[in-house]
Order: structure tokens, then sequence, then C-alpha cells
């Protein structure tokens, strides 16, 4: 009867760490599934591995012969495999330039350490026009793709966020207050003062430029030229970091959403891994 590789491991493991308690810190196992395995092991070898002396176990000289050999073999799996996921082809990834540089870009090292993950080649693109050019999506909706299988991410949020710069020698901030200040254009606005519980301002004072992007928005905000609404899963580090107030409680939340979207006729397993993982990191 052939051992199998997990067994093999666990006998390298033990040798390698010098104790079986060391072992089994090492393969998240307790010490008393190591040495249990061992014995399987030894069974199933029809030879002793170790000699145990009190407490103590001394592997055998044909013991550590054989974990180097295999120390070698799971070293060259490892290298293979490595091998493998190089020749892949990257997953192409598109989302918009906001989304992309302010919540998927720095997680992305952390997706690399996933087991099973593969590079990705991100683009910024908003173009839907040409499903193949990429293998997974993100874009923000209420839904109804029809050729895609939609996966809900968050919802978008907005929230009114200035610069520390802007308040004066304010120490609070109500939402009548704003008439006071610029504000930056955005579509939300009479609904986050609704949802604040108070009437928009009969003459609000927007800004003259409306930017194409949140990220522009913020850029704005940051230089004190008005008060944006922004999003705090988006660019909740600036406020973090006091380079802007979030200075309400009262967050629009939806109607629409960040959804990852995969092609209907795309059964590989790589884009919904990688999907699989959105999924995770947006719970988080």
């Amino acid at each position: 009867m052939r051992p199998s590789l997990e067994s093999l491991r666990v006998l390298e493991t033990c040798i390698s760490a010098g104790s079986f308690a060391r072992a089994a810190e090492r393969l998240f196992l307790t010490p008393a599934a190591v040495s249990l395995r061992i014995r399987t092991l030894e069974a199933e070898l029809n030879q002793p591995l170790f000699t145990r002396i009190g407490k103590r176990v001394i592997p055998t000289e044909a013991a550590s012969n054989l974990a180097s050999r295999i120390r070698e073999a799971l070293e060259e799996i490892t290298e293979a495999l490595d091998e493998f996921q190089a020749a892949a082809p990257p997953l192409k990834v598109t989302a918009p330039p906001t989304f992309a540089s302010r919540w998927l870009a720095p997680r992305l090292p952390q997706y690399a350490a996933v087991p099973g993950s593969h590079s990705v080649e991100l683009d910024v693109s908003t173009d839907m026009r040409e499903p193949e050019a990429f293998d997974v999506a993100i874009r923000t909706g209420v839904g109804g793709w029809s050729a895609f299988r939609e996966y809900s991410l968050s919802p978008v949020e907005a929230t009114p966020m200035l610069a520390p710069a802007l308040l004066g020698t304010r120490s609070t901030l109500t939402p009548e207050d704003l008439s006071e200040f610029t504000l930056l254009p955005h579509p939300d606005w009479e609904r986050w003062f609704a949802e604040a519980g108070c009437k928009a301002p009969a003459n609000p004072r927007f800004m003259a430029i409306d930017y194409p992007t949140h990220e522009l928005n913020a850029n704005a905000a940051l230089a004190g030229a008005g008060v944006a609404l922004l999003s705090p899963s988006l660019f909740g580090l600036l406020v973090l970091n006091d380079l802007l107030l979030m200075p309400f409680s009262t967050v629009l939340r939806g109607p629409a959403w960040h959804f990852a979207l995969m092609r209907r006729d795309d059964d590989r397993p790589a884009p919904q891994h990688f999907c699989s993982w959105l999924i995770e990191q947006a719970r988080q």
C-alpha cells in the first residue's frame, strides 16, 4: 500500500522541524494528529521511522534519507506549479478608474498570495462593447446585464466630505450649514439632504465644473474647492488620515451597486476564482 503524499509531507515536516510538536504548529494540526499520522505511516511502510527515547523521538537513518528525497520532490512540485502559473495568460480585469485605484489596486497584492491565484492585467476602460476583451468586469449599476453573470459586491455610497481647512473656526457642522459652502456637482445631493432629514438649499452654490469621475471630485475636495459627495468605502482612507472630514453619519447606500461580471458562456475556473475572492473582500 502506497502512503499518501500528505502523510509523506507530515514525515518531512517532523524531521525538518525537529519534533512532532513543532511540526504540528507548522501544519496547523494537533500533536496527537501528527503522532497518529506517523504511526499509520510506519504501519504502511512496515518499519519504524523514529526511535523513541523517553519523550524524544529520533528519526532513523532510513527515515532521514526518505525525508530528504520527499523534500526535493516537494520543491520540484512547487517549482513546476510556479512555472505553470507563470506561463498561464494573465486574468484580464476591467474596472472604473476610481474603483480600480481606490478599492481594487490596494487589494490585489493580497490576491497574489491566495492559493490558485493568477496574474492580473488591470484595465480602467469602461467599454462593454467587446466582452471578449476581458475576463472579469467590475461595473456600477442596478443589474440587468443579460449577457453576464452578476455578482453583487457592495452598494454605491455617498456622504459629504470636505477639507478640514474649509471649516474655519467651526467645530461642528449641520446639514443646513452646507448652504454656505460650494458644493461639487453630484446627482444625489437632493436625496442626501432628504435622508439627512432636511430640505436641500433653495439656491445651492454649485461649483461650475462638473468632474467626470469621483476621483477628480475627491481631488477637488482635497484642494478645498468645495464639499463633495464621496463614498466612505472608496475614500475612507483620506478621512482616517485627516485629509478629508466626514462630518455626518448619514450615508446614502444604493440603489446602484458595484458588480463583478463574467460572461455567461465562460466556465473557466480562474475568472470564477477571482470573482469569489472579490465577493470575500467586499464582505470584509
